[in-house]
């Protein structure tokens, strides 16, 4: 017997049909006779639903508020998998984040998660019920809803695995594995069996959207194993672990893209002090991120 958390994106939890389809995939490990603990996303395009909502209210809005509201999309998925496990005679509960103390800083909207009491779930394990975990929420130390930034659920999904000492974490998509390249672009792209902690947070940071950064970071700090797999297909997924524990290393283990990047050229930039502080200080006004620089100074400027 395992200990085990699953996690299941907004894909797999889409509509009525998916998530009956969720709690198969539930069912069958608590009937291998492993203990569950499942973390859930919001069901497919609520997030941003919510999102929009707090746009048309109020353009400019208290952050405190908006993870209230764009936070509850979880507390509708965790319910209704609950419920449906429990169709399947598999006991379960649901918890929110603030019930399993999932504490967090108090930036809102992009929180990081210190600590999770997992008291209340370890008696639960006791019962034989499964956890459902909502994922992308916590609270802060004064009692607020936080929410962990878009993919947070992986991060919701990393921590639980590591405070509950679990002997996997498996995320499950709409696509059966990480490839060497996106395989909606490139058709020839080929699916890994193993890749390091390094190599997957580096697709991540560079535009591959199979994970959150932050999780891959959390799960190589706390040596958490992860697979990613396919809520649609049973076939095996791809191993996220250890560099030593990955057999012939190639070089380039894989290529990732971005589509919403801009490049701005500028001429005739004088080479001086305080001239790279005034080109990217209204850039960190308005939150924009600078992903790479490229200097050219010729020998008569």
């Amino acid at each position: 017997m395992a200990r085990l958390v699953m996690k299941f994106g907004g894909t797999s939890v889409g509509d009525i049909d998916r998530i009956r389809n969720v709690a198969a995939h539930v069912a069958r490990e608590v009937e291998a006779g492993h203990e569950v603990a499942v973390v859930v996303s919001a069901m497919s395009g609520e997030t941003n639903r919510l999102v929009g909502l707090t746009r048309d209210i109020a353009r400019l809005h208290d952050a405190r508020e908006y993870d209230v509201v764009v936070s509850a999309g979880e507390q509708v998925s965790v319910g209704l998998l609950a419920m449906a496990l429990q169709d399947l005679g598999i006991a379960a509960r649901s918890w929110l984040g603030w019930q399993i103390a999932m504490k967090t800083s108090d930036v809102h909207g992009a929180a990081r998660i210190r600590d999770i009491d997992v008291t209340a779930m370890e008696e639960q394990f006791k019962q034989g019920r499964v956890a459902v975990i909502a994922g992308f929420q916590g609270v802060s130390n004064n009692g607020r809803i936080t929410t962990l930034g878009r993919g947070g659920s992986d991060t919701s999904a990393v921590a639980v695995a590591a405070a509950l000492n679990a002997a996997r974490c498996d995320i499950y998509t709409d696509v059966d594995g990480v490839y060497t390249t996106d395989p909606r672009m490139v058709p020839a792209a080929q699916k890994m069996h193993r890749i390091s902690y390094e190599e997957m947070l580096e697709m991540a940071s560079l535009g591959a959207k199979v994970m959150q950064p932050v999780s891959i970071q959390d799960a190589r700090l706390n040596r958490i194993n992860i697979e990613v797999k396919s809520s649609f297909k049973k076939k095996p997924g791809t191993l996220i672990t250890k560099r030593k524990n990955i057999i012939n290393n190639k070089i380039i283990a894989g290529i990732s893209s971005t589509q919403n990047d801009a490049k701005v050229t500028l001429v005739g930039v004088k080479d001086k002090p305080g001239v790279a502080a005034m080109i990217f200080k209204p850039l960190s006004k308005n939150l924009i991120n600078v992903d790479m620089v490229v200097q050219n100074i010729s020998a008569n400027r």
